[in-house]
């Protein structure tokens, strides 16, 4: 080849190469041929799920007062997150497993897991669809940070799940999972799975821990009850807003604040808090809610 169609070659090389350079120019400004934006980082929430079928069901002892704050509340949740999420994790204190198990199911079903209630109370749908990858999903960041985990494909929505999200979701629209609590309900072990479950907020996933600040059935709702509650309730709004480090200890130590034992014989209403703390990092919680129900006092806490 001559000097002078080596230069030709050059030339039209060059000219070739400028031309897609400047189609790939015009691609990045018109956003064509780039990857998709990352999802907006998800906020996570603990949420009182009130008792029973409180809000579709009259059960002889519902206030209206306290129970619309409490609905509102629950309804407005929804807007909580800055973009309408892919899916949601829910942590019920309605479930737990010797190791965190995930439901798999597509096409998960209702578990009406409350007794004594009118029938009505065993007629309430919420049919939101399952998500078994996201599922598969949970299973590997706990697995990756040590837990033993299970799945369970019968597993159905207890009602600390279908319950406050029948408001909050009421076309059942979003994809769901729950992760069960660990038995033993050793608090720093739920801090630890909510910290393996964070980069999920990177993903799409609004993750939602539904418990009550408050509950002692045998102990009621009475007077005492009310006192007692308000005990805890100032001690866990103090504790939420602090940063991680101390907010972490604090909770991993939960039965020395006052009224602990007496608000919580068995605290598993009170673990999905935990899982929620874990996955907030660094973020400082917010008293999103505090109402009361049956009188006694409860708050809701965010995450951002």
């Amino acid at each position: 080849m001559s000097h002078e169609d080596e230069a030709g070659v050059t030339r039209r090389a060059a000219l070739v190469g400028g031309l897609a350079g400047a189609a790939g120019l015009t691609a990045l400004a018109q956003g064509q041929g780039t990857t998709s934006a990352r999802p907006e980082r998800m906020p996570v929430v603990f949420i009182p799920h009130g008792g029973g079928p409180w809000p579709f069901v009259d059960m002889g002892f519902n206030d209206p007062q306290e129970f619309s704050a409490l609905s509102g509340y629950l309804q407005s949740l929804r807007a909580v997150p800055k973009t309408p999420p892919k899916a949601l994790l829910v942590i019920s204190a309605h479930w737990e497993e010797a190791v965190p198990t995930v439901m798999t199911s597509p096409r998960p079903p209702m578990l009406y897991d409350y007794y004594g209630f009118p029938p009505a109370s065993y007629q309430i749908t919420w049919p939101a669809p399952g998500d078994p990858q996201l599922a598969a999903r949970v299973r590997e960041l706990l697995g990756a940070a040590g837990f033993q985990t299970a799945s369970d494909p019968q597993r159905g929505y207890d009602h600390g799940t279908f319950i406050p999200l029948k408001l909050t979701y009421p076309n059942a629209d979003v994809p769901t999972v729950q992760l069960s609590l660990k038995h033993g309900l050793d608090p720093a072990e739920h801090l630890a799975m909510g910290r393996a479950l964070a980069p999920l907020r990177d993903e799409g996933v609004f993750i939602i821990g539904s418990g009550m600040s408050y509950h002692n059935l045998r102990a009621g709702f009475g007077r005492g009850a009310q006192r007692v509650a308000e005990d805890f309730d100032a001690w866990l709004r103090e504790t939420a807003v602090l940063d991680a480090p101390a907010r972490d200890a604090r909770l991993s130590q939960w039965d020395q604040a006052p009224a602990s034992r007496q608000s919580h014989p068995r605290e598993e209403h009170l673990l999905p808090l935990m899982v929620i703390a874990g996955a907030a990092g660094a973020d400082r919680g917010t008293i999103a809610y505090n109402g009361t129900f049956i009188g006694t006092r409860l708050s809701a806490v965010h995450f951002a």
